[in-house]
């Protein structure tokens, strides 16, 4: 009797075994774009003027808009620490921009939205810019990247820099730990796209039998600006415009691997910016169309992005939010959906997949987000759900009025402008930030100082003699 309750048991395990197989989802596939100095309105879907971008627009269509999407610092090295570490980047001790000299980068001790997929088995490629320290240590396979490909900085930091105070160094192609070409030349710039594209693919193609997170962060639209020969002049709206409808193509060039592959319906497909335009820069400059100002401040057209994202079935097609999230946000929300563990240590960023997901009425879990720049300045603090934006007393750059916009790639002199008390500013009504309207609403003005004070303790503020908080951390050495 019980050799047949053994053969009934067994018959019933293999009965049961592919469907309970079967009901498990596979673990999504992550695709990371990320651009540089990429304007909010420099895509189509986002109000791009006088040129294509036919394969983000159609990224946006069959996916969802974040309209109030932000960085957390607006300069290169300090967003893209946010963005992989789910922390503020003053938290962990980088800011700014790294130098190709610098002797630091991000730390060992803190845990990478790499490291984070690793937990679950996932193949990990980095190609384009990294920027997050350029010594051997801090490179991307020495933070959870299985493969690099790229640049460890920004493609201006060389010797052809046209306002350079000091010159630059040779500029290096890397590959994983191994510098492969010691000289990036102009003729090199203008197959970067076409490269990392390339790259990007093979990548993919590699590893579609298994769950793969790929960061493509593009060096383009940074200055200077380059294109190849199949997109020259093709926009009719100057090199600027030739650059978004590459950069637009190489992203359908991703989007028709994934499909190629049968991969789609399992891929979470991200597509954002570091920050906002480089302004200085005129016509070799993106736009922030309705914003205020850009890269290098803590205004709207600093900080806040274009955010798409989609995952068939998972994330609802052709919707828009303007509920607001940031990219520390990105972290934990990627942990919540592969069930992976947050690192020991705090981090900012929330779980956000309820607005990700398209939840009615789903709210930002965050009470407030702080805007951090340069050496650890707090320029800026807004409430979680995007509607007040408190400016404090800093000094600022801003575009002379009176001058002639730069043309050729020839920056014209940003001028510093100085806010001496703080000015509320009521999103909703006034995306521009346009209207202080401190003196009509004491209340809020007291209640974003209130937490003003609160990341100050923790994180730190120079413009107040407290460069550091009780809860940093320091960069590695």
């Amino acid at each position: 009797m019980s050799n047949m309750r053994l053969l009934l048991s067994a018959i019933l395990a293999l009965i049961l075994a592919p469907q309970a197989a079967s009901s498990a989802p596979p673990q999504p596939n992550i695709v990371v774009i990320f651009m540089d100095d990429m304007g909010y309105a420099d895509v189509g879907c986002f109000g791009a003027q006088g040129y294509q971008t036919p394969n983000i627009d159609k990224l946006a269509a069959a996916g969802r808009k974040f309209t109030n999407f932000h960085v957390a610092q607006p300069v290169c090295s300090a967003s893209r620490t946010a963005l992989l570490t789910g922390c503020y980047p003053n938290r962990v001790g980088i800011h700014g921009a790294l130098g190709p000299t610098a002797k630091h980068g991000i730390s060992a001790n803190e845990t990478t939205l790499a490291e984070l997929v690793k937990q679950k088995g996932y193949a990990t490629a980095a190609v384009g810019k990294w920027h997050l320290g350029s010594l051997p240590q801090f490179l991307p396979t020495q933070h959870g990247f299985d493969q690099y490909y790229g640049l460890p900085y920004s493609n201006d930091m060389w010797p052809f820099h046209p306002q350079a105070k000091k010159a630059f160094p040779k500029l290096p192609m890397v590959e994983n730990d191994q510098v492969v070409d010691a000289d990036v030349t102009p003729e090199d710039q203008t197959h970067l796209t076409t490269d990392y594209t390339t790259r990007g693919v093979q990548f993919i193609e590699k590893s579609k039998n298994k769950p793969f997170f790929l960061y493509l962060a593009h060096s383009m639209v940074h200055v200077p600006l380059f294109v190849s020969d199949k997109f020259k002049g093709k926009s009719g709206k100057g090199l600027f415009g030739d650059v978004m409808m590459e950069v637009d193509w190489s992203v359908g060039q991703i989007m028709d691997t994934l499909k190629k592959n049968g991969l789609e319906d399992n891929t979470w497909v991200i597509f954002t910016s570091d920050n906002g335009p480089w302004l200085s820069y005129g016509d070799n400059a993106g736009s922030a169309g309705p914003l205020r100002e850009g890269k290098g401040t803590c205004w709207e057209g600093g900080t806040r992005v274009a955010g798409i994202m989609k995952w068939p079935g998972k994330i609802p097609a052709g919707t828009t939010t303007d509920t607001m999230m940031m990219t520390i946000d990105l972290l934990p929300t990627i942990a919540h959906v592969i069930e992976a563990k947050l690192p020991d240590h705090k981090i900012d960023g929330l779980n956000c997949w309820p607005i990700v997901s398209g939840v009615p009425d789903a709210k930002n879990p965050h009470d407030f987000y702080a805007f951090y720049y340069e050496q650890n300045q707090l320029h800026a603090i807004s409430s979680g759900d995007g509607r007040w934006k408190l400016q404090l007393p800093h000094t600022y750059r801003s575009l002379p009025t009176d001058i002639p916009k730069a043309t050729g790639g020839k920056p014209v002199n940003y001028k510093p402008v100085k806010i001496e008390q703080p000015e509320l500013y009521d999103l909703y009504g006034d995306l521009s930030e346009s209207k202080n309207v401190a003196a009509q609403n004491p209340d809020e003005v007291a209640r974003l100082q209130k937490h003003a004070e609160t990341i100050r303790t923790e994180l730190g503020d120079s413009l107040m003699k407290q460069p550091k908080g009780t809860g940093t951390r320091e960069a590695g050495k």
